[in-house]
């Protein structure tokens, strides 16, 4: 005996009839899904759970781009899926929303919307480095991140992100230092940006940290924390460099000026205040930036447990699963105090001697306006007696 198939409703029956057999809407019907809108823009999803014979689709919503005139099979649906839910195979274990892109037969008359391409270096653990392209979308999938979060990083924003930063994500960390861009993940770290002087600098403090001849045999920080400590070691030496270079310069002007007043060093005075101001400004807002994340103890311990077998509570307390790991992550947390203290400590210097070159600075541009004036004075007493002499001789019979 044949089993009897229960049939479709005949609100599927007469959409069936009018629709194209390759067309997204066929497909979002055979899906048990209706559509409460036309077929272009943007339409919620409901399951048609009365049917058994349509396969259930945990969606909420669908988007559907036309590309072509009614009736022909032209669109792309998008269904959006929920933050837990696996897209492809994969867990989006940080949290972020993940999408399914249910492919139509007009995909390749695609809105032609470029996805981002970054070329940047990657350096590996064991001190490999390479030259690669990543795609915005391979970024936030391997670092575990969010699109608001590449902000920080993004090459073209450099003008919009000048402030320092230190993200802490779940799997990864963001450095904004300058112009050093970089996400530290466990086993690497990519650079944006590489050619420029901060890249450089922090690839040429880092590399020496990874060989293994450098070590001396003592034990190794774990790699997220050497590339912290080499970001912020390049980039506070950098400001030490530059204000050593121009210290003795601003001493210089200041022991000339007020007795030699000539264009060449009045210049020469505005160019290195220009400077100090410059310098002064970084220096604040690094030691601004390690202030907050030494006050932020819940910012430290995520680097703590960044890849082990750790949660942390809302008492900001760690729970691992394994008591050793509770006490290394005690212990790093410690070290990376230390860590933060201690370049605190340089950038408050150096922050502080531009402070003092600046200060110095403007209390010699007072003086050399107190000197014109008692200058502009003088002739202005010489020109008066010149008058009054002139004046008396016209006078005279």
């Amino acid at each position: 005996m044949a089993s009897s198939t229960p049939p479709l409703s005949s609100q599927y029956s007469s959409n069936l009839l009018q629709l194209p057999l390759h067309s997204p809407q066929f497909r979002l019907i055979l899906a048990g899904i209706s559509l409460s809108q036309s077929k272009c823009g943007r339409v919620s999803l409901q399951q048609k759970s009365s049917d058994p014979l349509l396969r259930p689709i945990a969606a909420k919503e669908v988007g559907i781009r036309c590309l072509a005139t009614e009736g022909e099979s032209a669109g792309e649906v998008i269904v959006s899926k929920d933050e837990d839910d696996e897209v492809n195979g994969q867990d989006f274990s940080n949290g972020s929303a993940g999408s399914q892109r249910i492919p139509a037969s007009g995909d390749s008359l695609s809105l032609g919307i470029r996805e981002p391409v970054y070329e940047v270096v990657e350096v590996r653990s064991n001190g490999i480095v390479s030259t690669r392209k990543i795609n915005r979308r391979h970024l936030l999938k391997s670092g575990g991140l969010r699109p608001r979060d590449i902000r920080s990083v993004d090459p073209s924003l450099w003008l919009t992100n000048s402030m320092p930063s230190l993200m802490v994500r779940e799997y990864a960390i963001l450095l904004n230092l300058g112009s050093l861009r970089a996400i530290a993940m466990q086993e690497r770290v990519y650079i944006f940006n590489y050619n420029r002087k901060g890249g450089k600098a922090f690839i040429d403090t880092l590399l020496p940290r990874l060989n293994p001849k450098n070590m001396n045999g003592g034990p190794s920080m774990p790699f997220v924390l050497e590339v912290v400590e080499a970001a912020l070691h390049s980039r506070i030496q950098r400001l030490e460099n530059r204000l050593m270079d121009l210290e003795p310069r601003v001493q210089a002007l200041l022991e000339v000026l007020p007795n030699r007043l000539t264009a060449d060093i009045l210049e020469e005075l505005r160019i290195s205040k220009q400077t100090l101001v410059e310098l002064g400004s970084r220096a604040g807002a690094l030691k601004q930036m390690l202030l907050d994340i030494l006050e932020d103890t819940h910012e430290i311990r995520r680097i703590c447990v960044m890849g082990r077998n750790c949660t942390l509570m809302k008492n900001d307390e760690m729970e691992c699963s394994v008591p050793l790991e509770k006490e290394i992550a005690e212990e790093e947390e410690e070290e990376i105090e230390m860590l933060l203290e201690n370049y605190l400590q340089r950038c408050e210097s150096c922050h502080g001697q531009a402070e003092r070159l600046l200060d110095s600075a403007k209390e010699m541009e007072d003086s050399i306006a107190v000197n014109l004036s008692s200058r502009r004075l003088e002739v202005s007493r010489v020109e008066l007696l010149l008058q009054v002499g002139t004046f008396c001789v016209g006078m005279a019979p």
